[in-house]
């Protein structure tokens, strides 16, 4: 038996207390945790307690050459410490008694310390010179489960899908020449939609389901795929079918949305325009009705009104054509119009000029191109005429009165398609999460010593720190979609203002989310993650542009932070603005002035991970950058500055809130989902995800915090403690959160990532 100068006791204790005070573990707060432990602890004579405690204080902290002696004590012993077991650190020391004593029950308080204060394998990898058996990820939770709860209760279509997409047809592949491309991509949209999920969100009569939901769902899972895949099949089902669905009546539907639908009518969604981009309001295109021959005429009246950038542009038929509507000379606003563009042999009809946009920096798969009418005449019943139609007499008539409203009903109704591309970049940021995730679970990079093996990529700090919030984030997103999708499509809730809000806010900040994680994969992921047959690159070139179709986010962001203010008229005057503040209900009060110093400074760890600070650090954020905007806006407009000009002055006020609110409605939405969980095993794994994801945005808003009181230096210094620490406590469980995402394993083709 060994000699040592501590009882079995205390020895016991050496290898926390070496990791607590040579890896800088400690705060106040979490020394208090090891003196409760060391209260608590009935093994423990008055004389080892007294002894272990003297080592607790921050003012006379164990000194270097005990440290040392420690150091030596534990790495002098042939115990191995083994990551896999359960509580590693408690169990290794346990090891390390029984070295020298002949007794060594397993001590409870000393888990207690290993749970509370999250000590892991990177904080004690390389401070002692023993040998640690690695694994690569913790078994204590089940990716199946996971992803059982990511489908909820589209698992029948999603597992059906995914086996669909086993197909030879799905094989990704690197291709050089995008005709080539764009005709694989094409049979691939059209193998799905003879499936019947091209049909999926429409009504049975038509050969669907009526099932919106599910159908985001898909969308997303057709990333893992390819992302031209999901662009082509979302415009042609989801905007040029979707705009007969949501702006066309019972006539448009039984001529054209089956046939949408299987994809034996091949459409485009001719909305933007070269000169106009996200101002829709303004497009130029002409839809102008002629009495005498009972038709429309569509007309680009000048050279930078044709349609630019318009999806399926050169395999389609049809197009849904969104122009200014003029009947018996009176401009109705925009509406949609079906046009035909090509005859049965493909050639463009008289009148009909297609061009195409060429190479881009993704989406190559996509058959992108510009569109010019020359005075090109079709039936009067192609106007898709749910919102504003033609009378037999000529007359135009709307049930819904004002023009504003009418035009902003009409775009709300395809809201949907935002969400879609929220999904689509959500798949396409997991995907690259999941390769560089596992590529960092087996890549090996640097070491101390030149004996031992170099350790994985994924147990250094700043990798956790770079990837495990991005996961996080992912998990929050999806359930947030997931809920705004189920809104939106509640019959129950004709209004969609709030969602059409909240959607905006929500679009902007997850698109811009995906390009920011899949740019981290890819560097993560070195020189390989550069590689094309990797898959992040593709990726990247392909989410990039989510970011400015479906509407610009920077654009979305305003319409969402002006949603957060009021509902808004077209014209806004200081009259009007009263009523805005009355509707803001802020009923401003000390708590947004003052903050209590003792609450800005707080940073034990109960409180940090209460979702009640996460919710009132988000929600004092948004209501005081509301309030503020409001009284910015309200004394431009006392000063006789014009709403418009008074918007273009507050545009980065705007911008704040939009995000502001968009991130406190994710949080908030992800945790009414948590609070649901049954299971408290998946319950607590998920509260931490959504803790993390909280600390991570407070913490990126820290300087505003701290400007106006909110947070003390010590509480931000702590939040990005608790961050790290959160990143470290998620490590054994990374691999099998990302493999919770479901994505197909037959998806999985990147090397690095097998």
């Amino acid at each position: 038996m060994k000699k040592n100068a501590y009882s079995p006791g205390v020895l016991q204790y050496i290898p926390f207390f070496y990791v607590i005070w040579s890896d800088n573990l400690v705060t106040a707060s979490e020394l208090n945790i090891v003196q409760k432990a060391i209260d608590d602890d009935e093994s423990l004579s008055k004389d080892d307690k007294k002894e272990l405690k003297s080592w607790l204080l921050p003012e006379h902290p164990p000194a270097d050459k005990e440290l040392k002696a420690w150091r030596q004590l534990v790495s002098s012993s042939e115990v191995k410490l083994v990551e896999s077991e359960t509580y590693p650190l408690s169990t290794f020391s346990q090891k390390v008694v029984c070295e020298y004593y002949d007794v060594c029950p397993f001590n409870e308080s000393l888990k207690h310390i290993e749970i509370n204060l999250g000590i892991q394998p990177n904080h004690y990898n390389h401070l002692f010179d023993v040998e640690v058996i690695h694994e690569i990820t913790s078994d204590f939770y089940n990716p199946q489960t996971i992803d059982t709860l990511l489908k909820g209760k589209h698992a029948p279509l999603v597992d059906k899908f995914r086996e669909v997409l086993q197909n030879d047809i799905f094989n990704w592949d690197i291709h050089r020449k995008k005709e080539e491309f764009r005709e694989v991509v094409l049979n691939q949209v059209r193998f799905l939609a003879e499936r019947g999920y091209g049909s999926l969100a429409y009504p049975k009569k038509y050969g669907g389901a009526g099932d919106m939901e599910g159908y985001a769902q898909m969308f997303e899972n057709m990333m893992y795929v390819d992302g031209s895949l999901t662009i082509k099949f979302g415009v042609q089902v989801g905007l040029f079918g979707g705009s007969i669905q949501k702006l066309g009546t019972q006539k448009h539907h039984d001529l054209y949305l089956a046939d949408a639908g299987t994809a034996k009518l091949l459409g485009c969604f001719a909305m933007t325009e070269t000169g106009h981009g996200s101002n829709v309001r303004g497009i130029k295109t002409t839809a102008t009705y002629d009495k005498e021959t009972d038709s429309i005429i569509i007309h680009t009246p000048g050279k930078n009104d044709n349609k630019e950038y318009i999806g399926n542009a050169l395999h389609s038929k049809m197009a849904s054509v969104f122009a200014q509507l003029i009947v018996n000379g009176k401009n109705e606003g925009v509406h949609a119009v079906l046009v035909p563009l090509r005859d049965t042999d493909h050639k463009e009809l008289p009148g009909i000029t297609v061009e195409d946009n060429g190479y881009k920096l993704g989406l190559n798969g996509v058959d992108n191109g510009k569109i010019w009418f020359n005075q090109v005449v079709v039936p009067r019943e192609n106007l898709l005429n749910k919102y504003g139609t033609i009378n037999d007499d000529g007359t135009y008539h709307s049930d819904v009165k004002n023009p504003s409203k009418r035009f902003f009903t009409m775009l709300g109704t395809l809201v949907g398609g935002r969400i879609c591309v929220a999904r689509a970049g959500l798949g396409g940021a997991k995907m690259a999460l999941a390769i560089a995730v596992k590529h960092a679970l087996k890549r090996r990079q640097f070491n101390d010593s030149i004996k031992v093996q170099e350790d994985l990529l994924m147990d250094y700090p700043s990798h956790q720190l770079r990837l495990t919030p991005l996961v996080a984030s992912a998990y929050v997103y999806h359930f947030t979609l997931d809920k705004m999708m189920e809104i939106y499509c509640d019959e129950s809730q004709p209004d969609k203002r709030k969602v059409e809000t909240q959607v905006a806010g929500l679009k902007s900040i997850i698109t811009w989310y995906a390009n920011d994680a899949i740019q981290e994969c890819r560097e993560a992921c070195g020189g390989k993650g550069y590689l094309i047959e990797n898959r992040i690159a593709d990726l990247k070139g392909d989410v990039d542009i989510f970011t400015t179709f479906e509407g610009d986010n920077t654009v979305l962001l305003q319409l969402a932070a002006k949603g957060v203010l009021s509902d808004f008229r077209a014209e806004f005057n200081s009259a009007g603005f009263t009523s805005v503040l009355k509707i803001l209900g802020m009923q401003i009060n000390d708590t947004l002035t003052t903050i209590n110093p003792l609450y800005s400074n707080k940073v034990d760890k109960d409180h940090l991970f209460n979702p009640k600070f996460h919710k009132h650090a988000f929600d004092y954020r948004t209501r005081r950058l509301t309030y503020t905007l409001a009284m910015r806006i309200r004394d431009y407009i006392k000063k006789g500055i014009p709403s418009y000009q008074a918007f273009l002055k507050v545009q980065t006020h705007l911008l704040a809130l939009g995000k502001a609110y968009s991130i406190e409605l994710a949080y908030n939405t992800f945790t009414d989902f948590v609070d649901g969980i049954k299971d408290e095993q998946y319950k607590e794994l998920f509260q931490k995800l959504g803790t993390l994801y909280a600390l991570q945005h407070i913490r990126e808003d820290a300087a505003w915090y701290v400007e106006q009181g909110y947070l003390g230096g010590t509480k931000s210094k702590a939040i990005r403690q608790r961050l790290e620490r959160l990143c470290t406590e998620l490590r054994p469980h990374i691999g099998v959160l990302v493999d919770g995402f479901g994505i197909p394993e037959h998806c999985m083709s990147a090397p690095i990532s097998q």
